[in-house]
């Protein structure tokens, strides 16, 4: 294994014709405020997941090659994979495509297998490059990741699965090291159905001698997103979108295009925006089978969907009915959907009860909500939510990305303006979530 400190970052290359400025990975958001009162009407399109295109990313590094992802949301998280794959040795840079830009990633034959601290300590889904790093070649040093702060989130299952592949593992100065020459198909059986770790365990595996089986794997849109552009690039998986996979290891791999899904947490995030502010809206590209769970939860409550082919019909009246909501593994309701829901419901008519079954730690912006008039008790994992006729604007703080937008979607329901400082954060998840708003009615601005 080579030495514990990181490399010298590589300079970046200036631009050439037909290539777009990059987004900076240090958000330019310090606060966004809203200005409640205004029902939201119109059409907007969703932008891609990002909790897909920062895995696809990850992906490129398998084989080398030129990579086109396109429909990449152009957000902060994105600019610190560049910087990531960059540190590695890659080339990233956007290109201009319509209706959105390109990510191109340019991944030569030799990369080193290195992920510095001083980037992934800055958002946890840079933990999935050890995966491809390790596969491709036979060892990897990553930093122990960083990201939003709702509670521990172990990478346990990570190493055990790749170590079941035949990985050894050192915990040296705050670095992963892992070796491997030489990964093995077995059959591993998750404890949990991770995201991601079936993400690494099954981008590690997709070069591993053999067949490997994972069982109780994660069934997200974005792991079958995954395995999509991994076959494309000559894997050989079965099983996407169920809890087993099955993978025949490749003898090598190309690299390939490939489109993002839709990002179904945006999709969501403006679904609750309309259920607190009543309204009629339609959100092209969101697709009704990535979150069908979600959709009945807010038809329980009194909302209108009809998917159609190109997105979703949303009508909402002006005041919606409590219901329950527990977050579960996918099909069920996702974990990042919640604080939507909380901020939902502290307007509704009754008492819903939230349950967060997956993440400690996940209620730190209940405080925030209560600032605005709220009335919620939590008691560990469960969040008892009594709605009120209307929120008040206040000053609040985002400490993470989705409780960040959901602060947005209570503020836009709210009487008078409710700031929400450290609204970096929003930035690392949402692309232009202010303009997206206000070209549906509602007040929000930059700042």
């Amino acid at each position: 294994m080579s030495s514990p400190n990181p490399p010298e970052r590589r300079p970046v290359a200036a631009a050439t014709a037909g290539h777009l400025d990059e987004p900076s990975s240090e958000s330019p958001i310090s606060n966004l405020t809203v200005v409640g009162g205004n029902p939201l009407n119109g059409t907007m399109r969703v932008g891609g997941a990002k909790n897909s295109a920062l895995k696809l990313m990850a992906a490129s590094l398998l084989a080398e090659g030129t990579y086109r992802l396109c429909n990449v949301p152009r957000i902060t998280d994105v600019a610190l994979m560049s910087e990531v794959l960059r540190s590695i040795g890659c080339t990233v840079h956007w290109e201009a495509s319509d209706p959105v830009p390109d990510l191109i990633i340019e991944v030569p034959s030799e990369i080193e297998p290195v992920a510095p601290y001083e980037l992934v300590e800055k958002f946890r889904a840079s933990i999935v490059v050890l995966g491809p790093l390790l596969a491709r070649c036979g060892e990897a040093r990553v930093a122990l990741p960083g990201g939003d702060d709702f509670g521990p989130r172990p990478i346990d299952m990570h190493m055990r699965g790749l170590g079941e592949l035949g990985a050894v593992f050192e915990n040296v100065h705050g670095y992963i090291h892992a070796s491997a020459p030489k990964l093995r198909g077995t059959r591993i059986l998750l404890e949990f159905p991770s995201v991601g770790a079936t993400e690494n365990i099954l981008m590690a595996a997709v070069l591993a001698e053999g067949t490997t089986v994972i069982d109780n794997a994660a069934r997200e849109p974005e792991i079958a997103d995954l395995c999509e552009m991994l076959n494309k690039m000559g894997a050989g998986i079965v099983g996407a979108g169920s809890a087993t996979l099955t993978i025949t290891g490749a003898t090598e791999m190309h690299s390939s295009d490939h489109t993002v899904i839709p990002d179904r947490v945006e999709a969501a995030t403006y679904l609750a925006a309309v259920g607190v502010t009543g309204g009629e809206i339609t959100i092209r590209g969101a697709r009704h089978d990535h979150m069908a769970m979600l959709c009945q939860k807010l038809g329980e409550m009194g909302m209108r969907i009809s998917p159609d082919a190109d997105g979703l019909w949303v009508l909402a009246p002006t005041r919606l009915r409590s219901v329950d909501c527990p977050t579960l593994p996918y099909p069920g309701l996702a974990t990042d959907f919640m604080p939507f829901l909380v901020a939902l419901l502290a307007t509704t008519e009754g008492v819903g009860i939230v349950t967060e079954n997956l993440f400690a730690g996940r209620f730190k912006y209940v405080d925030e909500l209560r600032r605005m008039g709220a009335d919620i008790r939590t008691d560990t994992h469960h969040a008892v939510v009594r709605g009120v006729d209307r929120l008040s604007g206040a000053p609040v703080k985002a400490h993470d990305i989705r409780a960040g937008a959901a602060l947005v979607v209570a503020g836009l329901g709210a009487e008078g303006s409710t700031v929400v400082s450290d609204a970096h954060h929003v930035a690392r998840g949402y692309e232009d979530l202010a303009g997206k708003l206000v070209a549906l009615g509602p007040d929000v601005t930059v700042s």
